[in-house]
């Protein structure tokens, strides 16, 4: 097996991103990789359906962090995917002889060592292949605290898992890694790059634009959907920012993490100040969630609560417009 240090992390592509390079010497924490890849995002798409509720999105789309991160740190990855399970797994195991670790793109509801409560159809969980013993298959699967064993039929079923973004036996090493990527750069970017997403996004359902759509759709569920499919959408949306690797408040607390680190890398301690506001605004999204949670519990059932709920969202939207006002310019000093 390949001699890999696992560290566990709240979501699976940082947390990938962020193994990966330290393999390869590079000591990239799951937040920089994070803020580094562009990973906080807001999106509410009503016209794309997820178990027929609209999908609500609080990061950038599958791929982009591993993919921005290599790019901005000089990395070169090599991806590969498959119409045939053999020859994935041919592949697979070709690497692994090799001493190469490999990222792979899987369904985590075919991955065993998942609890059964947490086996739901995802097919965007990602996790590093180590090496293998007999039939089983040594991962390093970093929303777990160790190392994990997979059978390799359950590992076939996992790459090629059926449904909306098949990962088709998805691969991807790293091929070369510079001795001394430049991390000051690396960040700046991705801060000047998700203040220019949050607030300049063209179309009305993005960015800090979509929290306050969401906020004007959601006040009119009630009315519009009833209150039992109402508490499906609010249901929904919750477990979007909760529950899908977003380490709590939609990423908010992942992204406070990140602006602490770079308050260090950039030696601007404003930036630690602005940790401490979207820490903040994490609170505040959390607290949506708590109050949604006692609506869909039936716990709440104030006639105005849909109406407190919006003026939460669009508190959100208010403290992190100012946030990401401040963020691109002082990335840009």
């Amino acid at each position: 097996m390949i001699e890999f240090h696992h560290r566990q992390s709240a979501h699976c592509e940082s947390g990938v991103t962020s193994n990966l390079l330290y393999f390869y010497g590079v000591d990239c924490s799951e937040a920089l990789a994070f803020g580094i890849g562009d990973g906080l995002f807001f999106g509410y798409l009503p016209f794309i359906r997820v178990n027929k509720l609209p999908l609500t999105t609080f990061r950038c789309s599958v791929g982009t962090i591993f993919n921005k991160v290599s790019k901005r740190l000089g990395v070169t990855v090599r991806r590969k995917k498959f119409r045939s399970p053999a020859k994935a797994m041919d592949e697979l195991d070709k690497k692994l002889d090799q001493g190469i670790p490999v990222g792979c793109q899987t369904g985590a509801y075919w991955l065993p060592y998942f609890p059964p409560a947490f086996r739901f159809h995802f097919n965007m969980h990602n996790l590093v292949v180590l090496g293998r013993e007999g039939s089983d298959y040594i991962i390093s699967d970093p929303v777990f605290d160790d190392l994990v064993r997979c059978h390799r039929s359950d590992l076939i079923k996992a790459r090629f898992a059926k449904g909306a973004l098949a990962p088709k036996g998805a691969m991807y090493y790293l091929e070369h890694v510079p001795d001394s990527p430049d991390i000051q750069q690396a960040v700046a970017t991705g801060i000047t790059s998700v203040s220019k997403i949050m607030l300049k996004t063209p179309v009305p359902f993005l960015g800090v634009r979509g929290i306050n759509f969401l906020a004007n759709r959601l006040a009119g569920w009630p009315k519009k959907l009833g209150a039992e499919n109402a508490a499906l959408h609010l249901g929904q949306l919750i477990r979007m920012q909760e529950e899908i690797g977003t380490g709590g408040g939609g990423f908010r607390f992942i992204y406070a993490a990140f602006l602490q680190e770079a308050a260090a890398v950039l030696e601007k301690q404003e930036l630690a100040r602005l940790s401490n506001q979207m820490t903040l605004t994490g609170d505040k999204w959390r607290g949506f969630a708590t109050l949604g949670a006692r609506v869909c519990k039936g716990r709440a059932k104030d006639e105005d609560v849909y109406d407190r709920l919006a003026d939460m969202l669009r508190e959100c939207a208010q403290q992190e417009t100012a946030i990401y006002r401040e963020l691109g310019e002082i990335a840009a000093l």
